[in-house]
């Protein structure tokens, strides 16, 4: 996996402006929203919400032999820019502790709202296991 920064541009804090990779598996997550996976609602604040999604997308990854490091792209879609802003200290120390510091390409978008109504945002992801991978 290869960080692609341009010669010149000031160095992005929180994600990648892109990664190339060679080789490997590459894994496609449905958005994952912050219920369990039984479908539960344990938290219904975005930094509860954000902490739960992560474990969703990190549970699916870890059935194609993935691990946080091997994520490439995110996109999130939040219902509400000041409601993000508001939790972004719970939203880096969750993501610091699930993920690490690996920052992948990402894209945080502001929607009109989502499917499921108690949601506060959702995250694709999309990775690649690289080949041999111990699972």
């Amino acid at each position: 996996m290869t960080i692609l920064q341009p010669p010149g541009w000031a160095r992005p804090k929180g994600f990648s402006n892109g990664i190339a990779v060679k080789g490997g598996t590459t894994v496609y997550i449905a958005g994952q929203i912050g219920w369990t996976g039984e479908g539960a609602w344990e938290a219904m604040d975005f930094g509860g919400q954000f902490r739960q999604t992560l474990k969703n997308t990190l549970a699916v990854l870890a059935e194609a032999g993935g691990r946080p490091e091997h994520i490439v792209r995110m996109t999130w879609y939040v219902v509400d820019k000041q409601e993000y802003l508001a939790a972004i200290k719970e939203v880096g120390a969750a993501y610091r502790e699930l993920i690490g510091r690996h920052y992948p390409a990402m894209a945080v978008v502001q929607v009109g709202a989502l499917v499921e109504d108690l949601a506060r945002l959702e995250i694709e992801t999309t990775a690649v296991v690289p080949e041999g991978n111990p699972s």
